[in-house]
């Protein structure tokens, strides 16, 4: 019976070789020519860097962060995000009750010390008072005095003001919100000429020059604008072998904005 079975799958095998060949034995792995054209797939390669097309940033004349000057609750929040203001303008109000308290009593222990020292004054001339007390008595009103300028300085922290003229780009607090001196209020960016940021290929250096034109292609609008190079760094980055230049527009352009990005183009470099 094992013979028999022996003999049967023998049988099988001949006739699939018959059948399909040596082949179907052993796969034979296909040669590139035996491929379609269509399967092939070139690898992908990453597009090259033009090393020089250099990337530019718009940015402010001025900017800055805006930071509480002193703890306390926002009373009076005087700006929302974009607003326009003005220099010396009032962004900020904070509740000074407690500043204001602390002035009223200054002002009026200097004013006894006044009159203390006044009479102290007046007893020496009687020689009825040392001159100790009244070297005390003057030390008392300029103390008073000193207290008095000291709650002048609280109170001119009640109230942030603009330093320049802009707007604002962010807001990070809310009205009746309490915050800690130093606390972030808002950032500000100046309403005047905008200026260009780049770092150029330090082998520019040779034929850089303030006052030199250039074109800057804008991104966000497509369209290029006249500016020239208004400032030359002092340093070269070792790492990158780049300089940072910076530059001005010719004319003021209203739909440019402060963080629009883009490309340089000097035409007058080699």
């Amino acid at each position: 019976m094992m013979r028999g079975s022996l003999l049967q799958r023998m049988a099988v095998a001949g006739a699939l070789v018959a059948l399909f060949g040596v082949g179907a034995a052993k796969a034979q792995p296909l040669s590139p020519l035996d491929v379609p054209p269509s399967a092939v797939t070139a690898p992908a390669t990453a597009p090259l860097m033009d090393p020089d097309v250099v990337r530019v940033l718009i940015s402010p004349d001025q900017e800055t962060t805006l930071v509480a000057p002193m703890n306390g609750r926002i009373a009076r929040l005087g700006m929302t995000l974009g607003s326009r203001f003005d220099k010396d303008a009032v962004l900020t109000g904070f509740d000074c009750g407690e500043n204001v308290a602390r002035s009223k009593i200054a002002k009026a222990e200097l004013r006894g010390a006044r009159e203390n020292f006044t009479a102290k004054s007046r007893l020496r001339a009687l020689k009825a008072a040392g001159d100790v007390e009244v070297n005390l008595a003057s030390a008392a009103v300029e103390k008073s005095a000193g207290e008095v300028e000291l709650t002048k300085v609280l109170m001119d922290q009640c109230e942030v003001k603009a330093p320049f003229s802009g707007r604002v780009a962010r807001i990070y607090v809310k009205q009746y919100q309490g915050v800690n001196a130093g606390a972030p209020l808002a950032d500000i960016i100046s309403d005047g000429p905008l200026k260009v940021r780049l770092n150029a290929p330090s082998k520019w250096l040779s034929e850089l020059k303030v006052g030199m034109p250039f074109q800057v292609v804008v991104d966000e609008t497509g369209r290029s604008y006249p500016a020239s190079v208004s400032a030359v760094g002092a340093r070269v980055d070792a790492a990158a072998q780049a300089i940072e230049i910076e530059g001005r527009f010719n004319d003021v352009h209203p739909e440019l904005l402060a963080g629009m990005s883009g490309t340089v183009h000097f035409s007058m470099l080699k």
